[in-house]
């Protein structure tokens, strides 16, 4: 059964919804625009806001349906929701639907999180919009959201979620790597939807 469970959460988190929207109702190969990336943040940047948000929102579903597995298949006992929930992480960014190559981890992981913690979903929702709304940058607030979710998780006692969310966070950190040297170098691109409007 856990076998099963996730492989199960694996293809579910390959499910590449950023290619589906953009072919479905734009006519459009994700892929070849943008950064390339099946994530969010590429679909917004491409396509807009409302194709942006439906795939954001369903790459965190899909990772919050993963985590739920154990207890949709009466499995809680045995296997640990954030383990079958890393199986759905590892599809999202290594998706078989779309040859292995897929978005950055971010809004699956927080998927994840939200099914065995809605605190901590809430908190790192918060944090992510509050650097975003200081920063406009969208790569260093997924990280700082994972740093804080990190030291959230160290008060909380709870091991498992110690060792998954610090691992899930180096993980976006890591998927991050280029982000970060283009943060450095200045070159790194800012949303535009949350600056101020200058007045005519």
């Amino acid at each position: 059964m856990t076998v099963f469970l996730v492989i199960l959460a694996y293809l579910l988190g390959s499910i590449p919804f950023a290619l589906i929207v953009g072919k479905i109702g734009y006519g459009i190969d994700i892929r070849e625009h943008g950064s390339g990336n099946l994530g969010g943040t590429n679909t917004f940047r491409v396509l807009g806001k409302k194709a942006g948000l439906i795939v954001t929102s369903a790459d965190i579903l899909k990772g919050t349906l993963a985590a739920s597995l154990p207890l949709i298949f009466g499995q809680e006992d045995l296997i640990h929701p954030l383990l079958i929930g890393i199986a759905a992480v590892i599809g999202h960014t290594y998706p078989i639907f779309a040859k292995f190559k897929g978005g950055k981890a971010v809004a699956t992981s927080a998927g994840v999180l939200l099914a065995y913690s809605p605190l901590l979903f809430i908190i790192l929702i918060l944090s992510f919009f509050v650097s975003l709304f200081i920063s406009k940058y969208v790569s260093l607030s997924s990280m700082i959201a994972g740093i804080i979710g990190i030291i959230y998780s160290l008060f909380t006692g709870d091991i498992p979620l110690i060792i998954v969310i610090s691992l899930l966070a180096s993980f976006v950190i890591y998927r991050h790597r280029s982000n970060i040297s283009r943060i450095i170098n200045g070159t790194e691109p800012k949303i535009t939807w949350m600056s101020k409007k200058k007045s005519s």
